[in-house]
């Protein structure tokens, strides 16, 4: 299984002829590869908490199949076995010959900066992303993205580890300001720490570490926000979705009681929907390879689903997209629903009972009150009894039983709200 064969060579010919770069741009194209792979993963599991290794045919994978390793933990946990190897990154590995486990790795090789990670996964027990820079092993230096996905034998334990990763070396003076400017702007959004939150920690077990096992706090997550809000304006879509869904993690990894970090994600999925309002090309793009489709009636219901995570919270997440409605119904523009919502009287709770309440048919409610007294004015008499009880038409009176059928009225109750009730009581009975 580990591309050593004919399979190699339909891969090969199935690759774009003459090209001399292995990996694509570090921008656009980079991020959609990894949200196609996780969207890959997503869609094996059918419920279950990983999805089954019988269903994961990497040398089929055209899209990312070279670009990815399988490790095997059935084995040897401690040691685990490289199961297939894609020629792309066996290629940019030096690898003449297959390895059989993961000692024999060599290291400053690209494959070994996947493979660093794979521990994380078990911890966490859901997808990670990371991406960094290094020098490899030819001395030059290169930019890369991984992804790693937790996959099983059985549905419950893991014990395969799935990884796609893509990079690119940095490029000379002699090329043009254009591909300049878009390496810059990926530096300056890498590197990140490798003990970080995982990218996708929103699949079936997104919960990764208990709150009080993890040292990071919300100013961790705060300015881990920062960095990522400072997208430049002419990136791609997908940098957005990836900053959103970034920052979806960050307020998962924080407590998740913690209003400041869920404000600033939702901020971010907010602008994310802006930049998709005005690239609709590139956004029925992600929709398409995430298997959404646009919604009319509820337009943001996608958007959250792209960044949390089709497997999030249904509940919660009806909320984030009434959240994102009401700011477009406002006109709220970039990085202003975060203030939005902090300044909000009862915070997000309140804005999406605001927002649902404006979606409501606009049905007068019937006056239940007007409805009793109606009743009870057509009502005979049960009795007449001659006692000071004010001016109002309807009284509320105490009565006690004083024998067979016979009760005794004691007093009048001057209450107007309990009166209120009771003739409502009326109008329902």
């Amino acid at each position: 299984m580990r591309a050593f064969d004919d399979q190699e060579t339909l891969d090969r010919n199935h690759a774009d002829e003459g090209s001399q770069d292995v990996s694509v741009s570090i921008g656009t194209d980079e991020r959609r590869m990894h949200v196609r792979a996780y969207n890959h993963w997503a869609s094996l599991l059918e419920g279950r908490p990983f999805p089954l290794i019988g269903d994961l045919q990497p040398a089929d994978l055209e899209d990312f199949g070279p670009h990815s390793v399988l490790l095997d933990f059935t084995e040897n946990p401690e040691n685990p076995a490289v199961a297939y190897l894609g020629y792309r990154l066996r290629d940019e590995c030096e690898l003449a010959e297959g390895i059989a486990a993961i000692t024999q790795v060599p290291s400053r090789s690209l494959l070994s900066r996947l493979t660093d990670h794979y521990l994380e996964i078990i911890a966490n027990r859901a997808p990670i992303g990371f991406e960094a820079e290094f020098v490899n092993v030819r001395g030059a230096n290169t930019l890369y993205r991984g992804i790693l996905m937790p996959y099983s034998s059985d549905g419950e334990a893991i014990d395969f580890i799935y990884g796609v990763i893509n990079w690119k070396e940095v490029a000379g003076a002699e090329l043009d300001d254009a591909l300049v400017l878009e390496m810059d702007q990926a530096i300056r959004a890498a590197p990140r720490p490798a003990a970080q939150v995982p990218v996708w920690a929103d699949g079936p077990n997104g919960e990764t570490i208990d709150a009080d096992e993890r040292d990071d706090s919300d100013d961790d997550a705060d300015e881990a926000l920062d960095e990522i809000a400072a997208l430049p304006d002419d990136a791609g879509l997908a940098d957005f979705l990836d900053a959103a869904r970034e920052g979806a993690v960050a307020f998962r990894g924080a407590d998740s009681r913690s209003r400041a970090a869920l404000y600033r994600a939702l901020g971010l999925c907010y602008d994310f929907a802006l930049v998709a309002d005005a690239r609709p090309e590139e956004y029925a793009e992600l929709l398409e390879d995430a298997g959404l489709a646009a919604q009319a009636r509820a337009p943001m219901t996608p958007i959250v689903k792209l960044v949390f995570g089709i497997e999030y919270d249904k509940g919660r997440l009806t909320e984030f997209a009434a959240a994102l409605s009401h700011g477009r119904r406002l006109g709220l523009g970039a990085g202003e629903l975060r203030g939005f919502l902090e300044g909000a009287k009862g915070g997000l709770k309140s804005v999406v009972k605001a927002e649902r309440a404006l979606r409501a048919p606009a049905t007068p409610r019937p006056d239940r009150a007007a409805a009793g007294k109606a009743r009870l004015r057509e009502a005979a008499p049960k009795g007449i009894v001659q006692m000071e009880t004010g001016e109002g038409e309807f009284v509320l009176l105490i009565a006690r039983r004083v024998g067979d059928g016979a009760i005794g009225v004691l007093s009048a109750v001057d209450d107007a709200d309990m009166l209120d009730r009771a003739i409502r009581k009326v109008a329902k009975d």
